[in-house]
């Protein structure tokens, strides 16, 4: 790549809101590139079946979803980039974005890079990852076939890594430090529902423990301080996620929590800047609202480069 490669709009992230983004600025004819770390479509490349998008009443597997998003836009004319970028800084009314693969620069920019799950922080946690500690069960839940395994959160995504897994496992605990589940209704019901799950309520992992593998957990009763350990052979980890921002403290209005402040026409304080999905401040982490975020993001985008 050149050193300065120049476009109307560069979108960063290749979740369903970038994609849709850059949908919508090929068809508006503006040169476009989509700059994606890693595999386009964002975390619902992982989902075995999303349920709730609007059109597909059998729903629709998250990698054909993703996969179809990609086509489309690349279709119109969306250039795509795997780099990951470190840094936006400003000359004029230019963005200049410093990438894994050089600079680029851009008149507006579309920040889309989604979230990365929250860690344990516990101690065996990074020894053993992919020894036995996974972040994703569609990915990995082949490999724990008849062994009792743990997932560790109360949401969407712990329940849905838990059904995932009644596949494979002989067993499923869910440890939830609560009392009850942050997990949509439906969900609760099927895990509820399935005999192979088991609930650990208020408890939390102190330890991960094992040899050349993950062998068991050290658990903690977060009311009565009791302590026990549980035998498994594998831990997925689903807490919670953090939103990619650390390369923007400096250059966009944050939230505590590192997510992105924007008004209702995606911009943030800084004028051809804009942010959608996950990454957004408010944002209710759901597909459809992604892929609204995304298309409301280009628009504007556009009537900015517009000069309206």
């Amino acid at each position: 790549m050149s050193a300065k490669r120049e476009y109307e709009v560069v979108i960063i992230g290749g979740g369903p809101a970038g994609l849709t983004a850059g949908i919508y600025a090929a068809r508006a004819r503006l040169k476009s590139l989509l700059v994606e770390k890693g595999a386009a479509g964002g975390w619902i490349i992982n989902a075995g079946v999303v349920e709730n998008y609007p059109g597909f009443p059998d729903g629709v597997n998250g990698l054909e979803l993703a996969d179809a998003m990609q086509r489309q836009a690349v279709k119109f004319g969306l250039e795509m980039l795997t780099a990951e970028v470190n840094g936006i800084g400003l000359k004029g009314e230019q963005k200049i974005l410093k990438t894994s693969e050089g600079d680029i620069t851009a008149r507006a920019v579309i920040v889309a890079g989604g979230s990365d799950r929250v860690k344990l922080g516990v101690p065996g946690e990074e020894e053993f990852t992919g020894r036995g500690v996974a972040y994703c069960a569609v990915c990995d839940g082949y490999f724990y076939r008849d062994v009792p395994v743990a997932v560790v959160g109360g949401g969407n995504a712990a329940m849905n890594e838990a059904l995932e897994l009644t596949k494979f496992a002989s067993r499923v605990y869910v440890i939830h430090r609560r009392g009850e589940l942050r997990a949509t209704k439906i969900l609760q019901e099927r895990a509820f529902a399935d005999k192979k799950i088991e609930f650990l309520w208020e408890t939390v992992v102190e330890a991960i423990e094992g040899q050349d593998k993950v062998k068991r957990l050290r658990l903690k009763n977060v009311k009565t301080g009791k302590k026990s350990s549980l035998d498994i052979s594998g831990v997925f980890v689903a807490v919670g996620f953090r939103p990619n921002t650390g390369y923007l403290k400096n250059m966009v209005a944050l939230e505590d929590n590192g997510t992105i402040i924007t008004n209702e026409k995606m911009e943030t304080n800084v004028p051809g800047i804009l942010a959608a999905g996950d990454i957004r401040s408010s944002s209710i982490r759901q597909v459809a609202a992604a892929v609204g975020d995304g298309a409301v993001a280009a628009v504007y985008a556009e009537r900015y480069l517009a000069g309206k």
